[in-house]
């Protein structure tokens, strides 16, 4: 199987291309990335993976990168609710509109398989948890909007042309290659990188919200089985499993880890967040059977790990 991964040098996708480099039913792996965020750096190791610079706004290097491919998944995106927020057309652009070109691509070169990444941000103000795939969407940001857009025009043109599609609902994604050096940054990385700097972890609000994270890792084994059996599914799917930790815990689980109490100070919130978060994983669990998830402290231990490693953490990745 030859397999493109949009945003492939990026945090989610060079975890992905490095996982599917060592599968045997991978023939080939191709990241188009326009490195906006992404970085050569994250593929580092895996010589398999080519890499191709490109935009998914450009005919011509989706072109390139989707002719002889057989599956696509489809992780480029503008990220960000504050990002959005900032500048609302932009993020539509890349995330609306270049999902379009991503799937008029795949039309155009019989790509028999595509994958879409949207987010747990499309529930918005809907307050019911856990967080269903048939509730009602009501998006409370630009990004949200986008990302519903993204999934919309996915699963319309599997009902419209036949393509086979698959749409993943991502929550909060954390692990190894996760950005943390700009003013965007996750907060799983923005409090390692704060932590183990000696300084204090900046939390908006008043740390009890709540969010269901996943590691990265989990997601890429999940990613990639989907790429093997071929699944594909009418609805979107919630990519996470149910777990619901308040920013507080994340804070003094974290410092277990590190070996030591973390000091935090609080800011306002930040506008367009939702307050918590939790998924359903009833449709996951039934797709995806044989994937266990990676324990909350486990994931943390091994991106504390790799910060350390590194040196560096999310400054590899501006």
């Amino acid at each position: 199987m030859r397999v493109v991964v949009t945003g492939g040098a990026g945090f989610i996708g060079a975890n992905l291309c490095r996982m599917l480099a060592r599968q045997g039913f991978v023939d080939r792996v191709l990241a188009l990335d326009d490195l906006s965020t992404g970085a050569r750096e994250n593929l580092a190791g895996s010589p398999s993976v080519e890499l191709v610079e490109g935009s998914i706004l450009s005919v011509e290097d989706l072109d390139r990168a989707m002719e002889a491919s057989d599956a696509v998944v489809h992780l480029a995106a503008r990220p960000s609710v504050p990002r959005s927020l900032a500048d609302p057309m932009a993020t539509h652009h890349v995330n609306a509109t270049g999902t379009m070109m991503v799937l008029e691509a795949a039309r155009r070169h019989d790509v028999r398989h595509v994958i879409v990444a949207s987010s747990s941000s499309v529930y918005g103000a809907n307050p019911a948890l856990p967080k269903r795939e048939d509730m009602a969407q009501m998006p409370v940001s630009p990004y949200a909007a986008s990302k519903l857009a993204t999934e919309s025009y996915a699963l319309s043109y599997a009902r419209s042309f036949g393509l086979a599609v698959l749409v993943f609902r991502f929550f909060n994604v954390f692990g190894p290659l996760q950005p943390a050096s700009h003013a965007y940054a996750a907060v799983v990385p923005a409090f390692v990188s704060q932590a183990l700097a000696g300084r204090s972890l900046p939390v908006h609000g008043d740390g009890t919200q709540t969010r269901d994270f996943t590691y990265v890792g989990t997601v890429a084994a999940v990613l990639t089985d989907a790429l093997e059996r071929q699944v594909v599914h009418p609805g979107p799917v919630n990519l996470a499993y149910g777990s619901r930790v308040s920013l507080l815990e994340l804070i003094g689980l974290l410092g277990e880890i590190i070996g030591h109490e973390l000091p935090f100070h609080t800011l306002d919130p930040r506008p367009g967040d939702v307050r918590h978060s939790q998924a359903d994983h009833t449709r996951l669990s039934q797709l995806f059977p044989d994937i266990s998830p990676t324990p909350l402290a486990e994931g943390l231990r091994s991106t504390v790990e790799w910060f350390r490693e590194t040196d560096r953490g999310g400054r590899q990745n501006r």
